[in-house]
């Protein structure tokens, strides 16, 4: 055979595979977004193009899965943690900060017996590496070094490519957390980082099993295909390998709540020197159920994690943190990412300016929610993004955080 014949045969196959391959992805994608995006009574078109579909509670994703195929609803909590100790307030509410909401609320409502599912488009899909990566967090293992070992806690956490401002607890059981947190629009600069705010319930060890329930704001363009402000939870058993997800794009949180979407935008933005406003989250662990409940604000409880998704958070958590985590895409080649943290101003600029977390709270052995107490910071690149902790009698435990990333000294 001819040199020529042998290319074009090679090309014409190349080709041919090639071919292939995005069919068979085609499919892939077609047969995962049947599974995701469940028959609904109602849909309803948000201002910001997303589309809510209001599908009954018993067909929801959760129960796709073997694992919950016996499993009874809980309709409600057994018992809500007691003693608030602080206002769902603050002082600078009758001049600064306003209610907040979800913007699809605009249009419309679901039923009761309904729950609120952000429809997954073809595109969202298509954007992560594969099928199976759809709403996964991206995460590299640190090395095992000698400093690794020998690293506080939180630096656990600090892997290649993510950064982190936060304040944490340990040393105790831990049995929930609660934080009021203001509401931001960073910008994000490549399509594969993301910035996000939140609070992260945590048991075992992070290089193997660390189990996490992690629930905030963020911005992410590869996971919603826009820069829009979204809430969101994540959970993993298995520090981030095989289980868990976004969200309820898994098997795994068990949704009542007809009014909170998971992953929807959140409405309206705080700006900078002008209004805040502020979202409340609490989870904790129920008393005789032993799940992992979600409330988002005052009035909205959202959902569980059932206890048998968890090893160590099956009995309690050993970590409580809160703060903020982008993704830094050019660590590798030393050229730091422009992806702003919170407001995407550090946290000596203060109220108005920079982003925060107050009345920070745990929740103890006996179902109370306490005040955080002992609690410490850690950033990995302060020169990038800060922490600042702090306390008052009207904010409790808080802190301010973030920063812009690169700058002229950071990068």
């Amino acid at each position: 055979m001819k040199p020529d014949t042998v290319l074009w045969f090679v090309f014409l196959l190349a080709a041919a595979t090639a071919a292939s391959s995005a069919r068979v992805r085609k499919l892939d994608v077609k047969k995962h977004l049947r599974r995701l995006n469940k028959p609904a009574v109602k849909s309803i078109k948000s201002p910001d193009g997303d589309i809510i579909d209001c599908i009954h509670i018993s067909r929801q994703h959760a129960f796709d899965h073997p694992s919950f195929k016996n499993h009874t609803i809980q309709m409600r909590p057994s018992y809500h943690p007691e003693g608030l100790q602080f206002s769902e307030e603050s002082k600078y509410t009758d001049r600064a900060t306003r209610p907040i909401t979800q913007l699809w609320h605009m249009n419309g409502r679901c039923p009761e017996g309904t729950i609120p599912i952000r429809r997954t488009k073809a595109s969202d899909v298509i954007r992560a590496t594969s099928v199976s990566a759809y709403g996964k967090k991206k995460y590299t293992t640190v090395p095992p070094t000698p400093s690794f070992f020998a690293a506080p806690q939180p630096d656990l956490i600090h892997q290649y490519g993510h950064q982190h401002a936060i304040a944490y607890v340990q040393g105790d059981r831990y049995y929930g957390a609660k934080a009021t947190m203001n509401v931001w629009d960073p910008k994000v600069e490549q399509l594969n980082e993301f910035s996000l705010s939140q609070l992260w319930i945590l048991g075992g060890f992070f290089k193997y099993d660390l189990n996490s329930i992690e629930a905030g704001w963020q911005v992410s363009p590869d996971l919603y295909g826009d820069n829009h402000t979204r809430l969101f939870t994540y959970w993993t058993s298995d520090a981030y390998q095989a289980t868990g997800c976004y969200n309820i794009l898994c098997s795994g949180f068990v949704q009542i709540s007809n009014e909170i979407a998971m992953g929807a935008s959140i409405y309206p933005i705080s700006r900078y020197a002008k209004s805040q406003y502020d979202i409340s989250i609490l989870i904790w662990k129920d008393p005789r159920e032993g799940n992992w409940w979600m409330q988002f604000g005052k009035d909205y409880v959202v959902g569980y994690w059932p206890a048998f998704l968890f090893s160590y958070l099956s009995e309690s958590a050993s970590m409580i943190e809160w703060g903020g985590e982008v993704v830094d895409s050019g660590w590798w080649d030393g050229r730091h990412t422009r992806t702003e943290m919170g407001s995407g101003h550090f946290s000596g600029e203060g109220f108005g300016r920079a982003s925060y977390m107050r009345n920070m709270q745990v929740v103890d052995g006996l179902n109370n929610l306490r005040p955080a107490r002992e609690v410490a910071a850690f950033t990995g690149r302060p020169e990038c993004y800060d922490v600042r902790l702090g306390r008052s009698s009207d904010w409790g435990s808080y802190f301010y955080y973030g920063g812009p990333g690169r700058n002229h000294r950071c990068p």
